[in-house]
This record gives structure tokens, sequence and C-alpha cells, in this order.
């Protein structure tokens, strides 16, 4: 995959930014780049996949580790928390991905036409597979395009469908069918996690999210479990605390103003419960981050706020 590497490379180390995300006017396409291993990094991850070029990381789904290098694939089929580790990057040998968001409108049309998802039992939503040539292939020629701008807009469709076919027919073609089969359970969770995602800082009644997904309240916890591993109110959770560290690590908020940025009406209760996420208070966890973030200097890429960011 050395051709993919280089044009990886030549973008990521032109535009990535101090966190080492460079992303791309492809949409759902981000290069990402780190010259040090890094700390742990909580998410919420979208459908995503991650074809790793250099280097190495570590993802943790629950009591679920995943250690992937240089050729491996990352396939995240839903939205689901994980912690993740860069563990081997250096200046000399910096680590170097290229992450898709799966596109559920993409998969919808080719599933459609490919039939149903095979029956297969339950899964986990993180899974790890060798690059497939073919996908590597058709990303060479995603990336090849940011070099031609006036041929992206008639060919990255393409070549988008393309990789997502691949996949398709790939060994978890399954688990990522279901992203995409029409108003299947998978479809209608993520109509509810969509809604989590734009107003995680209001109240939102397990019935309007329901409701949202078109099913039942007791179908609508058991399937919402079953497809994100948490509760509701964890997910809501979850992306408030993870865009309260965000506000105070990127943007310089302090703990009390993040936590009423992001719904909470009590800073007690916010220090509390950040701490049991990620280990320790707010202050001196951001004080950490803005230590560690003495690195060097930006590119053209732009920091997403932590609800849409890639982070792989």
């Amino acid at each position: 995959m050395t051709p993919l590497l280089d044009a990886v490379r030549r973008h990521a180390d032109a535009c990535a930014d101090r966190h080492g995300l460079a992303s791309t006017p492809i949409p759902g396409l981000t290069t990402v780049r780190a010259a040090a291993p890094s700390g742990l990094v909580h998410a919420i991850a979208r459908p995503l996949v991650c074809l790793v070029l250099q280097g190495s990381k570590a993802v943790s789904m629950g009591p679920a580790r995943f250690s992937f290098s240089a050729g491996d694939l990352l396939l995240i089929s839903a939205d689901v928390p994980t912690v993740s580790q860069i563990t081997a990057a250096s200046r000399v040998a910096p680590y170097y991905s290229l992450v898709l968001e799966l596109d559920p409108a993409v998969i919808a049309g080719l599933a459609v036409r490919m039939g149903p998802p095979v029956p297969e039992p339950a899964g986990s939503a993180v899974r790890l597979d060798p690059t497939a040539a073919e996908v590597a292939d058709a990303a060479l020629r995603l990336m090849r395009l940011l070099d031609r701008p006036e041929a992206a807009p008639l060919l990255q469709k393409p070549l988008l469908t393309e990789i997502h076919y691949w996949l398709l027919a790939g060994r978890h073609g399954a688990a990522i069918r279901r992203l995409g089969w029409p108003d299947g359970p998978a479809q209608r969770i993520a109509r509810a996690v969509a809604l989590l995602r734009s107003d995680y800082a209001q109240p939102l009644p397990t019935a309007r999210l329901a409701a949202a997904a078109g099913m039942s309240l007791s179908a609508f916890h058991a399937h919402f479990r079953a497809v994100t591993s948490l509760t509701p109110l964890q997910f809501q959770k979850q992306l408030r605390l993870i865009e309260a560290r965000r506000l105070m690590q990127a943007e310089g908020a302090g703990a009390s103003q993040a936590a009423f940025a992001v719904g909470y009406e009590s800073v007690p209760q916010f220090t509390r419960e950040y701490g049991r996420l990620f280990g320790q208070p707010p202050v001196r966890d951001a004080r950490q981050a803005r230590e560690a973030a003495r690195r060097e200097p930006t590119g053209c890429g732009e920091t997403k706020p932590i609800g849409s960011r890639t982070l792989a």
C-alpha cells in the first residue's frame, strides 16, 4: 500500500491540524497523522472504516480491545462508545491512517440491489481485518482526486460507491448492509442517534426518541442498547462529557462554563461524572491536555466539534 501511504502522507503533512486530523473536500474522508503515541481518546464513533497505513493503534469498546497496524482495516458498524490510543508513532515514522465515514444512503442503494443481509449471529460493532486490495486501490484513486479538483465532482461519487461495494462484498458485509437496509432497526435507531447528536444539550424524553425511531418504548430500549451498547441516557451523557472536554481543551472554556454549555445544571454532578469517564477531574484533565498540546505547527485542516469529529 505504499502509493496510498504516500498520498495520505502528502495530504496529512500539509493539512493536519494540531489534533492530527486533515479533512478533505470529499465528504466523510479524513487523513490522520500523529508524530508520537497519544493519550486515551474517548468518543462515540460514527460508522466508519479506518485504513491504517503506518504505525499502530488500539481501540477498546467495553471489555473488547483491538490492536491494529499498517495493512489493517478497522470497521465500526454502529454509533458506539470507543476509547482509542495511538501506540506506535514517531517523528521519523509517524502514524498515518485514512478514515471514511460510511454513507447510509450509498449503502441503501447498494443493499437493495445486493439483497437483504445474510443472517449471522450478533457480533461486535468494532471489527478488524486486513485491508482488501480492492478497497486500497479504490481509496488510492479517491485520494488522487485531491490533486485533480476539476475531476472530483464527476468521479468522487462513483469511487465512494465502489469502496462501499467492496466493503459490502467482504467478510463483514452483512453488518454494514444493515446500516442501509430500508426501515430496518439500524436505520430507525440512527434517526434517534441523529436527534441525540444534534440536541444533546437539551432534555430528550425517551418517548420523543422512540417516536423518532418509529418504535414502541420497549422495542426502542432493546434495539438502542443492542446497536449502541448504551442506554439513551448513557449515550447522551457521554456526548455531553466528550463535548465539554473538547470545549475545555480546544477552546479554553472553564469547567463550569463547559458544564452549562452542554446541558448540565449542577457543576458538582458534572465534575463527578467527568471524573468517572475520563479518570480525573476536569480542571486537571484540561491542564494536562494543554501541556501535551505543544506540538507541531498546524496545517490547513480544521478542527471539527467532537460530535462530528472522526477519531480513528
